[in-house]
C-alpha cells in the first residue's frame, strides 16, 4: 500500500502528521469523538489492535525532527485533544548538517516514540494468562473402566448366588413332597453328584448371596468417593507445584516427622510400641509359616524372642533359626531404644527439678519474688520469726538459675533453724510460674526491688502487682512491695487495693538517719526493735482487759510494753500512746513490744510509787549546721523531714559533685518550694567526698551532724557504695582530729613516732564533737565502721529487710511504722534521765513508766551509763534498782 493510502486510512497517526494541533470548536469534537469510538471498537474486537507504524524515508535529521513533533503532539493529546482533530501537515526541512546530535540521543527519542502507543495499548488489551498446556491433567477414565468391571463382576457373582440357592430350595420343596424312599434316594444322589446342597443350605455360604448384593451396591459408592478424594488431592497437589517450589519427598518426610514427634509429648514412646507391635505380628507370621507351630504359638515366641534375646537359641532348623535371629535382633534394638528413652525422660525429670520448674505444693508459706541484696538479711528475719513454731517454709520465685539461688543462700552461714527455703526458676511477671509457687495459697507474698534504677524499679513491681492481681483464684494473703521512690507509692496501691502494703526503702531510711543525726544511738534501739531477735511490735486481742483504762493496762503486762491501741470502733485505725483515761472497748486489741507473741499475758496491777516527777522542762530547740555528703534521689523529702524538725535558723549544706542549677531543678521536680523553707538555709557546695582537697575546703569542724549518704551515682553496687561511705568517713574524722583541740596535752616525747592508737584516740575525741550516721548498704561493712567507735550508722538494706519481715507478718505494723517515721504524729525518742527521777532514786521500771505517763510518753526501754547497748522491754519490771542521772530513757512521744 502506497503512502498516500497509509495517510487515508490512519489520518489521526502522530507520526505521518505535523504535531500543529486542530482547532477546538465542534468539528474538532466530532473528529475526536469519531476517533474515541473506533479506538473503543477496535478494542472490543480483539484487544490487541495497534497502529501501524510507517516511516517514510528521510534523512535521520529530519526523522528526529519529526520523532519531536510527534512527542509534541502526543502530550497535545494528554490534554485533551484527540489526534483525529489534527490535520496533516507537511514534515519539516532537514536542518542543516551542523545542528545535528548524537546517534545515541536519536535512538532514544525513536525509541520512546515507538514503543509510547504500543506500551499504551497493551496496557488498554492486558488479560490473564492463558492456563498452562502443559500442566498434568486428571483422567477418570481408568478409574471409571475399573469400577464398571468391579460393579459387573459383583453383579455377576450375586446372580449366580441367588439362582443356586434358588434352584436348592426347590430341590429341597420337591424332595419334601415324595415319599421317604425317594427323598433318601435323591438325596444320596445329590451326595453322589457332589453337589452338596445340604451342605451348603447349613454352612454360611447361604448368605453370600444378600451380602454379594450389598457389596455391589456399596463398591461402587466407596470407589466413587476414593476417586473423587484422589482427584481433590492431585488437583491441590497440582496447584502447589504450580504456585510453590518443588520439595523433595525426602525433606517432606523428615518435615512431617519432625513436626509429629516435637507436636506429640508422647510421640517416641508410641513410635516404640508401634514398631515393637509389628516387628512381634511379622515375626509371628514369618515363624508360623516356617515352622509347624500354630499361629498364637507363633506370635508368643515371637514376643519371648523380642524381649529375651537368649530365648532364640533352642530353635531347630535353618528356617526357624533366621527368623529367631532376626527378631532378636530386632528386639534388642527395640529395648536399646526403650533404655535411651527411659533414660532421656529421668534425665529431663532431673533436670527440670535442678532448673526449679517442678510445681511447689505448699500452704501457708511465705512467697518471695525477685532477687536483691537484701534477700539474706530477710530470709535470717523470716526464719527467725518461725522459730517459735518450730520453722516454716520459704519460696523463692526469681529469674535466676535454681542452683545459683541455692549456692548463694547456702553461702549466709546461718542456721534457719527449722525453716525450709525453696528456690524456684521462673518470672513474677509469667501468670504460669506463679501459679506453681502455689501464689494463691501463700499467706505472704514479698516484691522485692530490683537492683536497677529505681524508677525502673518501681515499674517492674507495678507489673508484678497487676500480676498478682490476674491470679483467678484469689490471693488468700496480703502483698508487701518494697518501692525504691516514694512518687510511686500511690500507683501501686491504686493497682494493688487493701491488699497491697509498701514499704519505701529510699524513704525509710533518708528519715531514719536524720532521726538518728538528731539523736545519736538511736540506729541501734530501731535495729533492735525492727528486727526478730530481741522485742517487736505485735498486736492481739485480751477479753479480760475490756474496760480497763490504758494508764492501768500499761503495767498490766510482765513481760510486754503497752504501747498502743488497735481500735475496733474506728475500723481498725492504731493509736498510738493513747490517753491515760482511753477504756479499752469490746474488740479492741492491745499493740506492745514483745519478745515474741507467746512470751506474754496480761497479770494483776502491780504496786507502783508515783512519787513526784522533777520539774524539768523540755529543753527548747537550738539551731543546727548539718551537712549532707552525696546525693540520693528522695533528698528533697530528707529536706523537707528537716524542715519540720529544726529550729529557724538552721543550714543544711550539700556538699556533692551535682552542679547548683540541676540540684534546684531536681529539688523542683521533686515538689519542693527552694524558696519556701523557713527553718533552715540551704548552702551549696560542689565537690568530691573521696577527695580531701576538696573536704578541706568545708568547715567540718563546725557541723553539728554529718550525713553520709549512699550516693545516687554507685548505689546500684553494694561494694562501691560503701567503700565511698568508708573513705569519705576516714577522711573527715583525720581533717576533723586535725582541727579540733584535743582533751589531753600532746607530748613531743610521746608523739614523735607515728601511733595507731593515737590516731585513733584523736578521732573518737573528734566523734564526741560532732555527729556522722553513714549510711552502710552491706552487713560486712559494719565491723569496719562500729569497731574504732568513730561513727554511727545506719544498715540501710539489713532495716529494709527488717521492715519488710515485720509487714509480711503482720501487715498492720506497717500503720506503726509509717507513723514512727513520719514527721508528725508519734516518734521514738531518747530521754534523759534527770527528766523521770532524782539522782541516785531507787525506782522501779513501772515506776517509771507511770511517770513518763505526765509526760504524755510511754518509756519501752532504757540504756544505763556505763553501757553500749540499750535495753528494750527490760525483764523484772517491778525489780527496784538505783538510776544515774547519766542513764538515758526510751520513749514513745508525741511529736511538738
Amino acid at each position: 500500500m502506497g503512502h498516500q493510502q497509509q495517510q487515508q486510512q490512519h489520518p489521526s497517526s502522530p507520526l505521518l502528521h505535523g504535531a500543529a494541533p486542530a482547532g477546538r470548536g465542534a468539528a474538532g469534537a466530532a473528529h475526536r469523538g469519531r476517533g474515541r469510538a473506533l479506538l473503543r471498537g477496535a478494542q472490543r474486537r480483539g484487544g490487541h489492535a495497534r497502529p501501524r507504524l510507517v516511516l517514510p524515508v528521510v534523512p535521520r535529521p529530519a526523522r528526529l525532527a519529526a520523532a519531536a513533533a510527534a512527542v509534541a503532539a502526543a502530550d497535545a493529546d494528554d490534554d485533551g485533544c484527540c489526534c483525529c482533530c489534527r490535520q496533516p501537515e507537511p514534515y519539516p526541512a532537514a536542518p542543516p548538517q551542523t545542528a545535528s546530535v548524537s546517534q545515541r540521543e536519536e535512538e532514544k527519542s525513536l525509541a520512546s516514540v515507538v514503543k509510547r502507543p504500543m506500551l499504551l495499548d497493551e496496557r488498554r488489551s492486558l488479560s490473564p494468562p492463558p492456563p498452562q498446556q502443559g500442566a498434568p491433567r486428571f483422567d477418570l477414565s481408568p478409574y471409571l473402566v475399573l469400577m464398571l468391571v468391579v460393579t459387573v463382576i459383583s453383579f455377576s457373582l450375586a446372580i449366580w448366588q441367588w439362582m443356586k440357592a434358588t434352584v436348592l430350595q426347590e430341590k429341597i420343596r420337591s424332595c419334601c413332597s415324595v415319599s421317604t424312599v425317594d427323598c433318601k434316594t435323591t438325596t444320596e444322589a445329590f451326595k453322589i453328584n457332589g453337589q452338596h446342597g445340604s451342605d451348603f443350605i447349613n454352612s454360611a455360604d447361604w448368605n453370600l448371596a444378600s451380602c454379594s448384593r450389598m457389596l455391589v451396591f456399596a463398591i461402587p459408592v466407596f470407589l466413587v468417593k476414593y476417586i473423587d478424594q484422589l482427584r481433590r488431592r492431585n488437583t491441590d497437589s497440582i496447584r502447589l507445584r504450580s504456585t510453590e517450589e518443588e520439595v523433595p519427598l525426602k525433606k517432606r518426610i523428615a518435615y512431617k516427622v519432625d513436626v509429629f514427634f516435637s507436636g506429640h509429648p508422647y510421640a517416641k514412646l508410641l513410635a516404640l510400641l508401634l514398631a515393637t507391635i509389628i516387628l512381634i505380628a511379622s515375626g509371628g507370621i514369618a515363624l508360623y509359616v516356617v515352622s509347624g507351630s500354630g499361629f498364637l504359638e507363633a506370635l508368643w515366641l515371637s514376643w519371648t524372642f523380642v524381649a529375651d534375646s537368649g530365648n532364640h537359641a533352642d530353635q531347630v532348623g535353618l528356617g526357624p533359626r533366621i527368623v529367631s535371629v532376626s527378631i532378636s535382633s530386632g528386639g534388642m534394638l527395640v529395648f536399646a531404644t526403650m533404655l535411651g528413652l527411659v533414660s532421656d525422660a529421668i534425665s529431663e525429670k532431673v533436670d527440670s527439678w535442678r532448673k526449679g520448674k517442678s510445681e511447689v505444693i505448699e500452704v501457708n508459706h511465705i512467697l518471695i519474688l525477685g532477687w536483691s541484696d537484701k534477700l539474706g538479711s530477710l530470709l535470717k528475719q523470716l526464719a527467725i520469726a518461725n522459730k517459735s513454731i518450730g520453722g516454716g517454709v520459704v519460696v523463692v520465685l526469681a529469674e535466676r538459675d535454681k542452683e545459683e539461688m541455692e549456692m548463694d543462700i547456702g553461702k549466709l552461714e546461718f542456721d534457719f533453724m527449722g525453716t525450709s527455703v525453696i528456690c524456684r526458676s521462673g518470672s513474677p511477671l509469667i501468670l504460669a510460674d506463679l501459679k506453681k509457687v502455689s501464689v494463691s495459697k501463700a499467706r505472704a507474698i514479698i516484691v522485692l526491688a530490683s537492683d536497677e534504677n529505681a524508677d525502673q524499679s518501681d515499674a517492674r513491681a507495678l507489673r508484678v502487682v497487676l500480676s498478682l492481681t490476674g491470679v483467678k483464684e484469689g490471693l488468700r494473703g496480703h502483698v508487701v512491695v518494697e518501692m525504691s521512690d516514694l512518687d510511686n507509692e500511690p500507683l501501686v496501691k491504686l493497682v494493688g487495693g487493701e491488699l497491697i502494703e509498701t514499704v519505701v526503702a529510699h524513704d525509710v531510711i533518708g528519715r531514719l538517719m536524720i532521726q538518728c543525726a538528731l539523736q545519736p544511738g538511736l540506729a541501734q534501739i530501731w535495729e533492735d526493735i525492727l528486727g526478730f531477735e530481741n522485742a517487736e511490735f505485735y498486736i492481739k486481742r485480751w477479753p479480760e482487759l475490756d474496760g480497763m483504762r490504758f494508764g492501768d493496762v500499761l503495767i498490766s503486762f510482765p513481760d510486754a510494753v503497752p504501747c498502743g491501741v488497735k481500735i475496733a470502733s474506728k475500723a481498725g485505725k492504731i493509736l498510738m500512746n493513747p490517753d491515760n483515761d482511753y477504756v479499752l472497748q469490746e474488740g479492741d486489741e492491745v499493740l506492745v513490744i514483745a519478745e515474741d507473741d507467746d512470751t506474754y499475758v496480761p497479770a494483776s496491777l502491780p504496786q507502783v510509787r508515783k512519787g513526784f516527777l522533777p520539774n524539768i522542762p523540755t529543753p527548747p530547740k537550738y539551731p543546727e549546721k548539718i551537712l549532707f555528703c552525696g546525693w540520693r534521689r528522695d533528698i528533697h523529702d530528707m529536706i523537707m523531714v528537716l524542715e519540720a524538725f529544726l529550729a529557724p535558723g538552721s543550714e543544711l549544706w550539700m556538699f556533692n559533685e551535682v552542679p547548683e542549677k540541676e540540684r534546684e531543678r531536681k529539688l523542683t521536680d521533686g515538689g519542693m518550694d527552694i524558696y519556701g523553707l523557713t527553718n533552715i538555709k540551704l548552702v551549696h557546695k560542689e565537690g568530691n567526698a573521696v577527695i580531701r582537697r576538696h573536704l578541706e575546703s568545708l568547715p567540718l569542724e563546725t557541723f553539728d551532724s554529718i550525713l553520709i549518704l549512699a550516693d545516687e551515682s554507685v548505689e546500684d553496687s553494694i561494694v562501691h557504695s560503701d567503700s565511698r561511705s568508708l573513705a569519705t568517713l576516714l577522711l573527715i574524722r583525720d581533717i576533723q582530729s586535725k582541727r579540733l583541740p584535743s582533751k589531753e596535752l600532746k607530748s613531743p616525747l610521746r608523739y614523735n613516732g607515728f601511733c595507731h592508737s593515737s590516731w585513733i584516740r584523736e578521732m573518737q575525741h573528734a566523734s564526741d564533737k560532732s555527729i556522722i550516721i553513714s549510711e552502710i548498704l552491706d552487713s560486712r561493712t559494719r565491723n569496719l565502721v562500729s569497731v574504732s567507735k568513730i561513727s554511727d550508722y545506719v544498715l540501710s538494706n539489713e532495716l529494709v529487710s527488717m521492715a519488710l519481715a515485720m509487714v509480711a507478718e503482720d501487715k498492720q505494723i506497717n500503720r506503726v511504722l509509717e507513723e514512727l517515721f513520719a514527721e508528725e504524729g508519734n516518734e521514738m525518742c531518747i530521754r534523759s534521765a534527770e527528766f523521770y527521777l532524782y539522782e541516785q532514786e531507787e525506782l522501779s521500771f513501772f515506776d517509771i513508766m507511770v511517770r513518763a505517763r505526765e509526760r504524755d510518753e510511754v518509756v519501752i526501754g532504757y540504756r544505763l551509763a556505763n553501757d553500749d547497748q540499750a535495753i528494750i522491754n527490760p525483764e523484772q519490771k517491778s525489780e527496784i534498782r538505783k538510776w544515774s542521772l547519766d542513764d538515758v530513757f526510751v520513749v514513745i512521744s508525741k511529736g511538738d
